[in-house]
């Protein structure tokens, strides 16, 4: 039979068939079987045809989605060919009976594209997931068709637009996630319509307005999850009355106000509420005790007051309770808080509790227990041994008193004690023993102790030696300890700080430090320690702190600390030391601070700081020093703080002190200086103290720049200054009236005939360029747009270059094109930008990117070497970049950036920015900096590209609104809400980039998708240590320079918080990043 003929057969089947059938029935009754075996075989037939011209469909469907998206290894492209059986392509499944395709799982393939509408054709699709990929634009409408949907999985894309409407046409959708995306607007009240919805995750969008109350009337709803959007108002009073099925919550990281509702008690299945992070006032509902199945409870940083409801203790299930930094949260810790068996982290920290703590009579799997910075005052119960698993118990910043628990002892998986700040002392009024210290040594996990700010008093024993060989931290400071530093602390061999300052110790520094071979800090400033500095501690070579300063140690410096190269920051400040200062210490290159103020101590030479190229601060008043200041001083161009003050220098104030760019701060007074005061000094841009008193020095006080802010006490009490009235100093005199006449002839006689010639000049080259402007004012008939050379080239050699746009060559994509490695008739290699002209903005992001580097020149800007331009084909040439881009040596396996590499990039990104805002009369604004956008060339050096979003500022704005929008969770607060952009949105992204670049998380990873931002995780994580937020291929507890590392990466945070401000007059300018990155390099 013929295949055609399939299609020919329509249900029902004709009347006359079945009369037929009938009268042979009757004529002979043995033909029944051949009769029913007349009548299935058709139907049978029928079906098999029916079922493949539906899978050809499903087929024709797929294979246009395949066509619409690109993927890095071609996946789709080698698999679903038309050769292959549909239900065995990659990704797809088809049902048992009818063969047709029910689900689409293309998860985590890197796919790039829009959505294109035929998916709206696979009609028996169940299961949609296209999450984690690379997706953008809006939903096509055509997906409202399947209706029998059930899942709808969109997460991690950069989808954009609002909700559509015609979504809650797929009533049967029980699970829809499209978290993580761009999607804008608000929440359609019509979701109400998915009467089946079960879970809801609509987290990490740029979603606005009130949350609608008819979300929660859908009974089957299990997960909520709205998390870290800009929704605001309050939430519905009754919103639990028809959530029986509710078991997670997650609305932090909002703008939600009012009361938490009174009836969140009856969302009895709740097993997680997170509403942290809010603006939610009032008190905490006492019916949340009701919640007997909640495992997770997070209401922190909100504007809560009163109590902790005692009701908070019939949560017997809870693990997690989380009601940090609520300051209106006051009074006692609910007794039964400790009493829920099933508890592993309690974080009541910054809050402004009080009262006892109570018994901890059963918490048998607590591991975190975190009460600093509130008012808890008392003993701490020796029931704290009860909580067997502790291992990390903070307990600073309080009130507490008394003797510091022996019980600690019992605590056998401590790692990290942190009891500083309270009124505890070491055993009664009159005992002073650290006896808690020797309880201590049977924690053998035991990595920090931190007692600094206690009373403690006594003397530091000497079993201090027996703490466990895993101790790496030991804070001691301001503890009034008394008596001698014992030798046995050298047994802490794996100690890498030891803080033991501010105390009354006395003796000698013992040199059995020098064998804390680890050791990367060391504080043992303001006691009465005396004698020499050993010179044991220069075998610590890894030590990045060296503080001795205020202490009566005598003698000379060692020598051999100019050894130490890893050393950072030396203070030996107000000690009795006595003889030259050493040469060596002006070796060490990378040292950021030197302090060798109020000593005996005198140089032979002059001092030679020309090799401290990364210096900052460097005090070397009140001392002996004599001779002349070199002029090697103005090199040093990161040093923000200068004092030579109270010496005996004499001779000029060198010129080159202009070159001191950074400078803040610098002191002179009390030396023999003469001459004058460099008038160069002017240019120094942030200089605000300047004292050159008690000197002999003369001639005019400069009055421009900074000079402007200083008054009479930084020039006082020198021989024969002048200057303005307002500085107690005599005028200047004026000689300009005797010489007026002079001036005047001379300008007759001199300056009329140069003007002449200049005049002259200027006419015949205006005359020259008009007449060469119609020479070449011939219309050009090549559609080419050259932008930076006189090189042409078309559409074919663009085409030949790259194989005719083969799919091999291609480097990435974008929202407006693609990228293809290329090779040019002259063998040279470039980067070929095509603007897909089928999508929407592709050829305005031509024209902005033109418009954009036309004029731009910069060794850390993707260059541009021509672009080719037609009615239907438009493209950009540029310099080729080997190494790819940043994302790429971030996130990829076999790809890796030490420290050094990373602090490079950032800074040569951060050049091109500041260049970007400050190098033009118009500034120009990114406003898409992301690493995929910065491109590493053959020497690792980095280039900002991608300019398809630019914005340029007119003269005298400031800011500007659009209507493109950046890329998520790298785009400014403000810019996301309105649209809104300025030079301050570039400062946020690279301030994420920072973030991003040094502890290997995206801003849109999963690890924020709960309970907050990359930026909020980095302000709330930064001061438990870098370790606690580095990269860990970057920085490990056993590395050599662990503590410099820690440092330079905390300092990098520090500087990233401070770029990504939530308030746009928060942030740095990029001027000011540029100067900061490149002091905290030098450190690094």
């Amino acid at each position: 039979m013929p295949s055609g003929l399939f299609y020919q057969f329509n249900f029902p089947f004709p009347t006359f068939y079945f009369l037929a059938l009938f009268r042979l029935a009757i004529m002979n009754y043995n033909t029944c079987f051949h009769l029913l075996l007349a009548f299935f075989i058709p139907c049978s037939v029928l079906c098999l045809a029916m079922t493949a011209r539906n899978l050809n469909s499903d087929q024709f469907a797929l294979l246009e989605f395949k066509d619409r998206i690109a993927g890095p290894q071609n996946v789709l492209a080698n698999n679903w060919t038309a050769s292959t059986s549909v239900c065995n392509w990659i990704g797809v499944s088809c049902g048992i009976l009818h063969k047709r395709v029910i689900a689409l799982n293309l998860t985590s393939m890197n796919l790039r594209g829009t959505i294109p509408p035929h998916l709206g054709n696979l009609s028996f699709l169940l299961s949609l997931d296209l999450s984690r990929n690379n997706l953008y634009g809006q939903l096509p409408k055509e997906l409202g068709q399947l209706h029998r949907l059930r899942i709808l999985l969109l997460s991690y894309n950069r989808l954009n637009g609002e909700i559509p409407s015609w979504l809650w046409n797929l009533q049967r959708v029980q699970k829809l996630k499209m978290k993580n995306n761009n999607f804008t607007g608000t929440i359609p009240e019509a979701l109400v319509n998915i009467s089946n919805l079960e879970i809801l995750n609509l987290g990490f969008n740029q979603l606005s307005g009130q949350v609608p109350s008819s979300i929660f009337k859908i009974s089957s709803f299990k997960i909520i999850d709205l998390s870290s959007n800009s929704l605001s108002g309050t939430l519905p009073n009754d919103m639990c009355q028809h959530l029986p099925k509710l078991e997670g919550l997650y609305l932090s990281w909002n703008e939600l106000s009012g009361n938490i509702p009174s009836s969140m008690g009856k969302c009895s299945n709740l097993k997680n509420l997170s509403l942290s992070y809010n603006q939610f006032m009032g008190i905490i509902p006492r019916n949340i005790g009701n919640l007997t199945r909640l495992q997770e409870l997070y209401l922190g940083s909100n504007n809560l007051e009163g109590q902790i409801p005692e009701e908070i203790g019939n949560l017997l299930d809870l693990e997690l309770l989380n009601l940090k930094a609520i300051k209106g949260l006051t009074g006692q810790i609910p007794t039964l808080t400790f009493n829920i068996s099933s508890l592993k982290t309690i974080n009541l920290s910054n809050n402004s509790l009080s009262g006892n703590l109570p018994p901890i009579t059963n918490v048998p799997k607590l591991e975190t227990l975190l009460l600093w910075g509130n008012k808890l005052s008392g003993n701490i119960p020796n029931s704290i041994s009860n909580a067997s698993m502790l291992k990390n118990l903070d307990l600073g910043d309080n009130l507490f008193s008394g003797p510091i628990p022996k019980m600690l002892a019992s605590l056998k998986h401590l790692e990290v004690l942190l009891i500083h700040d309270n009124n505890l002392i070491t055993g009664s009024a009159t005992d002073h023993e650290w006896n808690f210290l020797s309880s201590l040594t049977n924690c053998k996990n035991l990595r920090k102790i931190s007692v600094s700010g206690n009373p403690l008093s006594g003397v530091l024993p000497t079993y201090i030696g027996n703490l466990s060989k895993s101790l790496q931290y030991f804070y001691a400071s301001h503890c009034e300890l008394q008596g001698n530093i014992p030798m046995e602390i050298g047994n802490l061999s794996n100690m890498l700080v030891l803080e033991l300052g501010y105390n009354k110790f006395s003796g000698f520094i013992p040199t059995s430090i020098g064998g804390l071979r680890n050791l990367q800090s060391l504080g043992l400033s303001s006691n009465k320690l005396g004698g020499l500095i050993s010179e044991s501690l220069c075998d610590l070579e890894r030590l990045y702190n060296l503080f001795l300063g205020l202490n009566k140690l005598n003698g000379s410096i060692p020598s051999c600390l100019g050894n130490i190269t890893s050393l950072r920051y030396l203070y030996l400040e107000s000690n009795k030391l006595s003889s030259a200062i050493p040469s060596t210490l002006w070796n060490l290159k990378d040292i950021l601070k030197i302090d060798l103020s109020s000593n005996h101590l005198h140089n032979s030479h002059a001092i030679d700081v020309g090799n401290l190229r990364s210096l900052l601060n460097l005090n070397l008043s009140r001392n002996l020093l004599t001779g002349d200041i070199l002029s090697t001083f103005g090199g040093l161009q990161t040093l923000v703080s200068l004092d030579l003050s109270n010496n005996k220098l004499h001779g000029h104030i060198p010129e080159s002190f202009d070159g001191l760019i950074s400078l803040e701060f610098l002191d002179l007074c009390n030396n023999n200086l003469s001459g004058v005061i460099p008038k160069s000094l002017e240019k120094l841009l942030y200089l605000n103290y300047f004292n050159v008193s008690f000197n002999r020095l003369e001639g005019e006080i400069p009055t421009e720049g900074c000079f402007s802010n200083f008054s009479s006490t930084s020039f006082m009490k020198n021989s024969a200054l002048c200057g303005p009235p307002r500085l107690l100093v005599p005028p200047c005199k004026n000689n300009n009236h005797e010489n007026s006449q002079m001036i005047i002839l001379h300008t007759f006689r001199y300056g009329l005939p140069a003007i002449g010639i200049v005049v002259v000049l200027i006419v015949l080259t205006i005359m020259y360029r008009r007449c060469q402007r119609r020479s070449t004012s011939l219309p050009i008939k090549d559609d080419l747009l050259s932008l930076k050379t006189l090189r042409r080239i078309s559409h074919v050699e663009l085409s030949q270059a790259t194989n005719g746009f083969e799919e091999s060559n291609m480097l990435g994509s974008g929202s407006f094109g693609y990228v293809y490695k290329g090779r040019l008739s002259d063998g040279m290699e470039v980067a070929i930008k095509v603007f897909n002209f089928q999508t929407e903005g592709a050829f305005r992001s031509f024209d902005i990117e033109c418009d954009a580097l036309r004029n731009i020149v910069h060794r850390n800007i993707v260059k541009v070497i021509t672009c080719c331009s037609s009615v239907d084909f438009k493209a950009l040439v540029l310099d080729y970049m080997s190494n790819g881009n940043l994302e790429k040596w971030l996130h990829s396996k076999n790809c890796f950036l030490d420290i050094k590499q990373r602090v490079d990039i950032m800074i040569d990104v951060a050049v091109a920015i500041e260049h970007l805002h400050n190098g033009y009369p118009t500034p120009i604004i990114h406003c898409d900096i992301k690493p995929s956008n910065i491109l590493l060339d053959e020497d690792m050096v980095a280039h900002v590209g991608d300019f398809g979003i630019a914005k340029l500022l007119g003269e005298g704005e400031v800011m500007k609104q659009t209507m493109t929008l950046a890329t998520i969770g790298y785009m400014a607060p403000v810019f996301g809400l309105t649209g809104i952009v300025s030079i301050k949105c570039d400062v946020y992204s690279y301030g994420i980039i920072l973030i991003e670049t040094f502890t290997k998380k995206k801003p849109t990873d999963n690890f924020f998708a709960e309970e907050e931002t990359i930026r909020h995780w980095m302000e709330s994580s930064l001061p438990k240590g870098a370790i606690e937020i580095a990269d860990v291929d970057l920085l490990r507890r056993e590395d050599e320079y662990f503590v410099v590392k820690a440092n330079c990466i905390s300092s990098i945070m520090e500087l990233a918080l401070n770029c990504s401000a939530e308030l746009p007059e928060e942030r740095k300018d990029m001027k000011d990043v540029v100067v900061e990155l490149k002091k905290l390099n030098k450190g690094c």
